[in-house]
């Protein structure tokens, strides 16, 4: 028969080796490990499509700096640019022009929009930012950073970019978000002609 003594020295044993398959079994994937597979595995949707314009190219469209308000390049990246706007060494507000020809949910919030700026329709993004459309594919947007530069602030500063340009920029691939009628180059001197349609004529 086994003594008490022995009884607890197995007892403990057997605790012990449970504690250790316990602790060395492998945890369950959290949640942002899980997304983070997702996000990564092959064939998911990469971020910026191939297509997008190249965020160099807004530059030239960008406002420079006026008054008492300095304009300093923040960000650039395939299919987005972004400046600072500093006032008094603080930044009060960003800019930014982007090509929604990767996030079509961004160009589509402005489908809705009953303002507009000049022709293109504008929209406020929660309370601090405000953006219009330009040419159903660029947009543009300014962010306040502080609480003196306003929404009047951010639709002036809107005003201040070469939004023309921008509108005559030819994307490198057409938007999806285009009505097939405007995939034909906007800015052509005449539309493309058709074919003369030929009838039969009476014999002579």
């Amino acid at each position: 028969m086994i003594s008490a003594r022995w009884l607890r020295v197995f007892i403990l044993i057997f605790l012990c080796l449970l504690l250790f398959t316990t602790a060395c079994a492998s945890n369950p994937p959290s949640r942002f490990s899980q997304i983070q597979k997702e996000t990564t595995r092959t064939g998911a949707p990469p971020a910026v499509l191939k297509m997008a314009e190249q965020g160099s190219t807004f530059n030239k469209f960008f406002p420079g700096s006026t008054g008492t308000y300095n304009v300093i390049p923040a960000q650039e990246k395939k299919g987005f640019a972004e400046y600072k706007v500093n006032k008094d060494g603080k930044t009060v507000a960003m800019l930014s022009i982007s090509d929604t020809i990767s996030v079509p949910s961004a160009a589509a919030k402005y489908k809705n929009s009953t303002e507009t700026l000049g022709n293109y329709p504008i929209a406020d993004q929660g309370t601090t930012a405000t953006g219009i459309l330009v040419g159903d594919r660029y947009q543009v947007k300014v962010l306040s950073r502080d609480p003196s530069f306003t929404r009047d602030d951010r639709v002036a500063w809107l005003q201040k970019f070469d939004l023309r340009g921008l509108a005559k920029l030819e994307p490198t691939v057409a938007s999806p978000n285009l009505p097939a009628s405007s995939k034909i180059p906007k800015y052509s001197d005449s539309a493309p002609k058709l074919p003369p349609v030929l009838s039969p004529q009476p014999a002579t």
